[in-house]
């Protein structure tokens, strides 16, 4: 029987790295089994590529991650979820391994501080437009009471009850699919 090969899987040391390096300046960043057997490092092939994409290559940028790349990162993330790599090669310089930890690290973490702040607020908005509705209701019925006076002059905030800026997508599922039946109605009375 023919015996496995055992790999070494303990950190990498600068002689492995600089061997590497050497192997790869000559017959370039492919074929990783190759390039393992011919630099005489006891690694296996993804070894010797993630070591490569995440910490050797030359053109990675080392350093804390600036308040830009970081907001970019959360648009980014906003618009293609989990996809680090996709994320990570519109930011020069960084992995897709340095995204995803800083994400999993940082910013996932403030996301929900923000969210929670956000929550709290909302909460206490929805509270000031429901009291609002219901003195005007109180204020209907007194003056109905009162002879039937004139209602038009009661104000609704319509841009205040209607505001969705700080709603998740998920919640607002219902109003994509109520505006969908709605141009459906639409179209199906221009039709007739």
């Amino acid at each position: 029987m023919a015996s496995i090969k055992e790999f070494n899987r303990g950190a990498w040391t600068a002689e492995e790295d600089r061997k590497l390096a050497e192997v790869i300046e000559i017959n370039g960043p492919r074929r990783w089994k190759t390039i393992a057997a011919k630099a005489g490092l006891n690694r296996c092939g993804k070894s010797c590529r993630l070591r490569w994409m995440n910490y050797l290559r030359p053109n990675i940028k080392r350093g804390n991650i600036t308040e830009q790349e970081e907001d970019l990162i959360l648009r980014l993330h906003k618009l293609l979820g989990n996809r680090w790599s996709l994320i990570a090669g519109r930011i020069p310089g960084r992995t897709d391994n340095e995204i995803k930890n800083y994400w999993n690290s940082h910013l996932s973490k403030k996301i929900n501080q923000v969210e929670k702040q956000n929550e709290g607020s909302r909460s206490s908005k929805r509270r000031r437009v429901i009291d609002h509705k219901a003195n005007e209701e109180v204020k209907r019925g007194e003056s109905s009471s009162n002879g039937g006076e004139d209602h038009s002059k009661v104000k609704f905030d319509d841009d205040d009850f209607f505001d969705f800026s700080n709603e998740s997508p998920l919640t607002l599922e219902w109003l994509n699919k109520f505006l969908d039946l709605d141009n459906n109605n639409n179209s199906l009375c221009e039709l007739s």
